[in-house]
């Protein structure tokens, strides 16, 4: 998975995505989603830091059917906030 932190004033941005979707957009009727490397691209890492990432984080971006698949696995997010959008999956995380 690839994985970019970014300290902001309202606490730390997580952007996580699948190897395979970063530059690829993906829709769903109306909803689509471009994984722009600009935003999305970072360092390739495994599992482990994934989950230490999005539990420190206040805003996390997660795209891609693994990377949607451990933060669900882990409690981060719930399986019916989960949009399909085409071939893969999109999450969003906000800690409140």
């Amino acid at each position: 998975m690839i994985l970019n932190e970014r300290d902001t004033e309202e606490g730390l941005l997580v952007s996580v995505c699948d190897p395979d979707v970063l530059g690829e957009t993906f829709e769903n009727g109306e909803v689509s989603l471009t994984v722009e490397a600009d935003f999305y691209d970072g360092e390739e890492v495994d599992e482990e830091a994934v989950v230490d990432s999005l539990a420190r984080c206040a805003v996390a971006n997660i795209v891609g059917t693994r990377s949607v698949e451990v933060a669900i696995e882990h409690g981060f997010v719930e399986e019916g906030n989960v949009l399909d959008l085409g071939e893969t999956r999109h999450a969003q995380m906000l800690r409140m």
